[in-house]
């Protein structure tokens, strides 16, 4: 892959018809990309048991999923500009070897502290997959490819929030315990490790690499000063906000306030989830065909409808099951249409420092959701307000933070109108010139 001079400041950027990926390669990233949120949501089953096993209470065990977000925050931090200055292929090749060790030092942590600092380093290594991951697809394709990529990982991640429980439950009754849950993923660490040894190659040349230094501090400031890069990010984030607050309030708005069973709650969760991966695996498809700008305005737009009207059907006091699920439901499918678009458009802003891009992303999103999650108690365990509220607030700043992008697109009559032309990106091979 050659590299030539960008329209936007001089940058430089990729070819106009980019390699792409093989099976494989697609493939191992998407296992980076699955098993980050399979480390959070498997062991959720497993509160109990360990708290009574480790003579902690309920908050002690949540500190070990603060600890893991924390560390996955700080880990794409570091771990995403190390990558633009050395390299893709080793910063995943330590970081996947570090989450297994880590992993492995969860499932025979003596007490609740040893627990909590494993799961920091846990969360801080598996970063690498995640964040230098993202780097490696804007290495290797732009444009709508790229977004196709990227819609492909979003949805093998939102598989995760389904099937973690079901699995972590089964593991927890019926396969060692909760010291059983994290064996299993730290034998899925392992296979991350292995699959990136033979199937990820290094994606970014060396006359490409930032030497440090006055390099690096150049690449922090190209992405920190890309108006429309930060109102992506900011975009993407805040929309995975009106996820976290969902997660975090879910049990007690499906339960406390809908009536719903345990296993009708954890039902219509997993119904949820799988709204927001079928939608985000049919934005691969409608990228051949509509610029993911449009999709991803056009997803905000859904979100913020669904969560006002939600809101407001909560404060008038007629909130029921048809209507709280079948909002959330509408809003879902507007979040499957953000995840790829999103990413790939705040990513390919910036090719001359993926790496610090992807960073920057993955950091403000995490950082978020530990933020957020919170927040959704404070109205008590029996009304949704509160929730609906957050995904509301969430939404609209989501859908303001596009306005740091007017000026960035291309002209909305001058979309691509084929699968050809959205492959190459219009003349340039990008998108947004």
């Amino acid at each position: 892959m050659t590299t030539r001079t960008s329209p936007h400041a001089g940058q430089p950027t990729r070819d106009a018809t980019p390699a792409s990926p093989t099976a494989l390669l697609t493939a191992v990233l998407a296992l980076l990309s699955f098993v980050v949120p399979l480390s959070t949501d498997m062991y959720l089953p497993a509160f109990p048991a360990m708290s009574e096993e480790l003579r902690t209470d309920a908050s002690g065990i949540q500190l070990t999923l603060t600890a893991f977000l924390f560390g996955l925050a700080a880990g794409q931090l570091v771990l995403g500009p190390i990558s633009d200055r050395f390299g893709r292929r080793m910063p995943i090749l330590f970081g996947t070897a570090l989450c297994t060790a880590a992993t492995v030092l969860c499932a025979v942590a003596p007490s609740i502290g040893v627990l909590i600092g494993a799961r920091f380093v846990m969360g801080f290594a598996g970063a690498a997959g995640v964040v230098v991951g993202r780097a490696v697809v804007a290495d290797i394709a732009s444009g709508a490819a790229a977004a196709r990529i990227f819609g492909v990982l979003m949805t093998l991640g939102g598989i995760a929030p389904i099937v973690a429980p079901l699995v972590g439950g089964a593991v927890v009754n019926d396969a060692g315990g909760w010291r059983g849950v994290f064996w299993v993923l730290a034998g899925a660490s392992l296979l991350m490790f292995l699959a990136t040894m033979l199937a990820v190659p290094e994606s970014l040349s060396a006359e490409r690499r930032h030497t440090g230094g006055a390099g690096a501090l150049q690449a922090v400031t190209s992405v920190l000063t890309d108006r429309a890069y930060i109102g992506y990010t900011l975009a993407f984030s805040f929309a995975c906000g009106t996820l976290f607050c969902y997660i975090s309030a879910s049990p007690f708005l499906l339960q406390n306030v809908l009536g719903f069973s345990v296993s009708q709650a954890s039902l219509a969760f997993s119904v949820g989830a799988l709204t927001a991966t079928v939608s985000s695996a049919a934005a691969t498809r409608l990228v051949r065909s509509f610029h993911p700008d449009v999709l991803l305005r056009v997803g905000l737009a859904v979100m913020l409808v669904s969560s006002a009207l939600a809101l407001l059907i909560t404060l008038a006091g007629q909130l029921n099951r048809v209507w709280a699920l079948g909002l959330v439901g509408l809003g879902f499918l507007g979040l499957g249409q953000v995840f790829g678009t999103a990413t790939a458009l705040a990513v390919e802003r910036v090719p001359q420092a993926a790496g610090t891009g992807s960073a920057v992303l993955g950091t403000l999103q995490s950082a978020l959701g530990a933020v957020v999650a919170p927040l959704m108690g404070i109205g008590g365990k029996y009304t949704a307000a509160p929730l609906f509220l957050g995904m509301t607030g969430c939404s609209l700043i989501a859908v303001l933070a596009l306005l740091l992008t007017r000026g960035s697109q291309t002209p909305v009559t001058t979309l691509c109108g084929t699968p050809s032309q959205a492959d190459s990106g219009k003349a340039n091979g990008r998108w947004g010139t």
